[in-house]
């Protein structure tokens, strides 16, 4: 042990849990759903430990007004099997944003950027994700996370690319 330096491992009672809310109007995707999978997961905090769920709560509004880079909004594309033989669908981004349930195409970047696993389930529940601007979460009093001002590659115009 050099100087009696300890790595610092957190324990789940240690935790202490903020809120964040990110108003997602103009924001890219990817760009986004990186930072919000870095705050669930806890490694903006000191205390990071990887074994335990030491991230914050996460709400996002106004998900429908999301922007999507290049041609991303027709030519991606999200898959899924009915269970049924020959049951695989596929539904474009545009299609989605444009349909019922708009917040799943945050849930689906997001998703895919925590660990799959019993802790990568319970950091997902940690995230709220609403197509409006209307939270039932103000009781928790979010602080609001300004993705816009971190970097200007984070936010496009109204445009398709901006």
């Amino acid at each position: 042990m050099l100087n009696g330096m300890k790595t610092y491992t957190m324990k789940p009672a240690e935790v202490e849990k903020a809120w964040h809310v990110i108003d997602a109007d103009g924001l890219v995707l990817g760009r986004m759903a990186t930072i919000i999978a870095n705050i669930l997961r806890g490694k903006h905090k000191p205390g990071y430990t990887p074994n335990v769920d030491c991230g914050d709560h996460v709400i996002v509004i106004n998900a429908e007004k999301i922007r999507l880079t290049g041609n991303k909004l027709t030519d991606k594309v999200y898959h899924w099997h009915t269970g049924h033989p020959g049951g695989i669908k596929e539904r474009t981004a545009d299609k989605i944003l444009a349909g019922k349930h708009p917040e799943r195409v945050v849930l689906k970047a997001v998703e895919r950027m925590v660990p799959r696993g019993p802790l990568g389930r319970q950091q997902m529940k940690n995230l709220r994700v609403y197509a409006g601007t209307a939270h039932p979460h103000e009781a928790q009093q979010p602080a609001p996370l300004d993705v816009a001002a971190m970097n200007p590659k984070n936010t496009r115009g109204s445009g398709k690319d901006g």
